[in-house]
């Protein structure tokens, strides 16, 4: 992809399309598109997925030189292991550089299938609804969809030429929730991926006919993006992750305490933690004492058994052992203290210690 053209061939103007939904300028009042996210900086990419040089090298790529947000408005259905094993490995890849990958469902809802990337753990799945705010019927359902935006009828910029296009499909959806997300990232530069969908998700909304549904909706997700509410709304900014599935690849590092995790709940975790190793010290310390007063005893009874006299048992190369109470080797032990003991809760009932 080094030094290739982004320029479309005659009638290509699918990636411009998209494009312009996300950062058109527009031409005057009356004249134009204005994308949603008009300041966005686009890194064009020339991808013809499955049969060029795919997702495996187009998304490292993005993330590779800045990209915060990749837009995949295309994805393949498809059965074939290493497929999907390679898309798979592209959308871990760009989520553990902290960058939101953004997928089309597909538009082929009678065949059911999974759509890829936008399927592929860690990547965030975009439906489409109509103008009404119901369901495009080609929208591809599945539990890898998380969101819908607007899909149908819509106008966008052309390829080639001055010219304007309207549009139907998961692909222009995909546009308008990347372009959210590009919003939330220049507003919350702090957030990461996962909590950049977490407030696309958490101020995501329904129509009034299907409020009932059980979340996520294997069509509308977590409903449709609104994109203002996401900018404005006080949404705590969650886990590391959000609502993402975590590639296997990064889920041990995931186990860490959570970006986002409240002192709080932090000390409530500390305090679970010292508890749980305490429990585990007094445990240990039972076990050896008893350990230690079996051999005792054993060691006693095979005394008695050979006749010998009670008492302590000399080291055996120690021709005139000392008596018990001369011992020097003898450590005293206060009756009362346990220099091993762990105390069961922190010293005035604080964790961690006050500075």
């Amino acid at each position: 992809m080094d030094g290739g053209s982004a320029t479309p061939d005659a009638g290509d103007d699918h990636g411009t399309a998209m494009a312009s939904i996300i950062a058109a300028h527009g031409h005057g009042s009356n004249d134009g598109v204005i994308g949603l996210a008009p300041k966005a900086k686009i890194l064009p990419i020339r991808d013809f997925g499955t049969h060029g040089p795919g997702y495996p090298a187009s998304i490292p790529y993005a993330v590779d030189r800045g990209a915060s947000v990749i837009s995949v408005s295309m994805c393949f259905d498809s059965t074939d292991p290493h497929q999907i094993e390679e898309a798979n490995e592209a959308v871990a890849y760009a989520l553990s550089r902290d960058v939101l990958v953004v997928g089309a469902a597909g538009n082929e809802a009678d065949k059911g299938g999974k759509c890829y990337p936008a399927a592929s753990p860690g990547a965030l799945g975009v439906g489409a609804v109509k103008n009404d705010g119901f369901i495009w019927e080609g929208s591809n359902p599945g539990g890898f969809v998380s969101l819908t935006a607007p899909g149908t009828r819509i106008i966008s910029a052309k390829g080639t030429g001055n010219g304007y296009r309207s549009g139907t499909g998961t692909s222009d959806s995909t546009a308008y929730v990347a372009a959210a997300a590009a919003l939330l990232r220049s507003k919350f530069p702090d957030l990461t991926a996962g909590q950049i969908a977490n407030r696309l998700v958490k101020t995501a909304a329904l129509p009034g006919a299907e409020k009932g549904l059980s979340l996520p909706d294997k069509r509308y997700g977590y409903g449709i993006i609104q994109p203002l509410a996401a900018l404005k709304e006080d949404i705590p900014a969650g886990s590391k992750h959000g609502p993402l599935t975590v590639p296997e690849s990064l889920q041990e590092k995931s186990a860490a305490p959570a970006i986002g995790m409240s002192d709080e709940e932090q000390a409530r975790a500390d305090r679970k933690a010292i508890i749980a190793w305490t429990v585990i010290g007094v445990g240990s310390l039972a076990v050896i004492g008893l350990t230690v007063l079996l051999i005792v005893k054993r060691s006693r009874r095979n005394r008695n058994q050979n006749g010998a006299p009670e008492g302590p048992v000399a080291y055996p190369h120690a021709q005139q052992p000392f008596p018990p109470q001369h011992n020097p080797y003898q450590q005293q032990v206060a009756p009362h203290g346990n220099p091993y003991q762990q105390p069961s809760t922190p010293p005035h009932g604080q964790w961690p210690p006050q500075q």
